[in-house]
């Protein structure tokens, strides 16, 4: 079994990029998954590759759960498989590192010991396809991926895209919408995993590049099956032309015993909208907010007011670093990027647990990165994501990249931080 007799180098570059570094590793890449997917299944003429790109937010932290504006983008790490029909209505997903998992499409119900589990979440993208009326069959898939869990990259959102492109490759003929792929992922992770994740993740895994989303839209027409899209703009866009690497780096941190602490954030957001009679922040007005906010804030408190401020200046940070990539003006999406950061920290406060102020491992990345990258000309830093825990991204100059990475790297371990980059499709077959 040769690559060359599936894929070519052009159709890697179109994919990943031209670096010849990265080529090389993802041939070698392709080459093993193909490889093993022979050694796991029977290896017949239905073959076809699979990816699905990780995410990363770029901007709009904290904003999509009350229907705001997020930039994000996809990543060029990925989750990839080789997969083929097997004439039958079960999937067998070998996931390297892990097990096989067998589901049978023949029911496709919510089963409870299959909550929050792989298993669960395969089963969950079928019922999404059939409930919008694409068609599935099963098939044999061998998947490595290199979206690491618990990353903040969205591991979770990645499979869930693999699948589903997987399923609109085999049986779809590919004419299933990355956006469908996207609200049927959230569908997936919501009723089959047991999470209320918004569809930030899920679309930036999906679409691909940059991708400009606005989740604004009335509370009562949020559903699964209805019809409505979030708008979104995608945007080509390349912070390597322009001279800057993306790092991202995994601070190591716990998320344990955090739960109550992300739950907080949209429960005092939206607890700001209830002083309006309103659901979400944005079916409140900013004018409205700072009228009232002597009121609102005898009713939820100081933290509940300074979020809300952070969420009505977010949503304007993230139009205008949109509106900057698209005018191909780097220096003043950073200027916004910059900002987004010192809100999440001032405002949002979403740095560190305030159960255990002794340990901050993303301060600490935070301020470290402020040393190195000691001007806004050698990169900027900031929060990426939930917080508390996990991970930071910054935008560094080339030419000090290889230095910040290893200092990063001495206070987190060896691949802690990582050089990351910017990639056109989210979910794509292939060949």
């Amino acid at each position: 079994m040769c690559l060359a007799n599936l894929i070519n180098e052009e159709r890697l570059a179109e994919i990943y990029g031209n670096d010849p570094l990265v080529i090389s590793y993802q041939k070698e890449r392709y080459e093993n998954v193909m490889q093993n997917y022979a050694n796991k299944f029977v290896y017949g003429s239905d073959l076809h590759i699979f990816s699905a790109s990780g995410r990363t937010e770029i901007g709009g932290n904290h904003t999509d759960h009350q229907m705001g504006q997020v930039l994000a983008a996809s990543l060029n790490i990925d989750s990839l498989a080789v997969a083929s029909k097997n004439d039958s209505m079960k999937v067998n997903l070998y996931s390297e590192g892990y097990k096989m998992f067998t589901v049978d499409l023949t029911s496709l119900e919510v089963i409870d010991k299959e909550i929050g589990t792989t298993t669960g979440l395969i089963r969950g993208v079928a019922a999404g396809f059939a409930k919008k009326g694409f068609q599935i069959g099963g098939f044999n898939a061998y998947v490595v991926s290199d979206v690491l869990s618990g990353s903040g990259l969205s591991s979770s959102a990645s499979f869930e895209s693999l699948v589903g492109v997987i399923l609109s490759g085999l049986f779809n003929e590919g004419k299933v919408s990355t956006v469908d792929i996207a609200k049927i992922g959230q569908f997936a992770e919501n009723v089959y995993m047991g999470k209320p994740c918004g569809l930030m993740d899920q679309m930036a895994c999906a679409v691909g590049g940059f991708v400009h989303i606005d989740f604004k839209k009335d509370s009562d027409t949020d559903c699964f099956m209805d019809n409505s899209y979030p708008s979104y703009k995608k945007i080509e866009f390349n912070p390597a032309d322009y001279g800057y690497t993306l790092c991202i780096t995994d601070t190591k941190g716990s998320h344990a015993g955090l739960t109550d602490e992300y739950a907080a954030i949209p429960a005092e957001m939206k607890a700001v909208a209830a002083c309006f009679g309103k659901e979400v922040l944005s079916q409140v007005s900013e004018e409205e907010f700072i009228k009232n906010i002597a009121n609102v804030k005898t009713k939820v408190g100081d933290r509940s007011v300074l979020r809300a401020i952070h969420y009505f200046e977010e949503n304007k940070r993230v139009i205008k670093e949109a509106k900057a990539l698209e005018e191909n003006n780097f220096d003043a999406f950073l200027k916004q990027f910059l900002a987004s950061g010192n809100s999440s920290y001032k405002y949002l406060q979403n740095i560190y647990s305030s159960k255990d102020v002794t340990t901050q491992p993303i301060s600490t990345a935070l301020a470290v990165s402020d040393i190195i990258l000691d001007t806004p000309d050698k990169g900027i830093a900031r929060v990426h994501g939930g917080g508390f825990a996990g991970t930071i991204q910054a935008f560094v100059k080339n030419e000090y990249a290889d230095e910040y990475i290893k200092v990063m790297n001495s206070m987190f371990g060896e691949g802690a931080s990582t050089k990351q980059y910017i990639r056109k499709y989210g979910c794509v077959q292939v060949v």
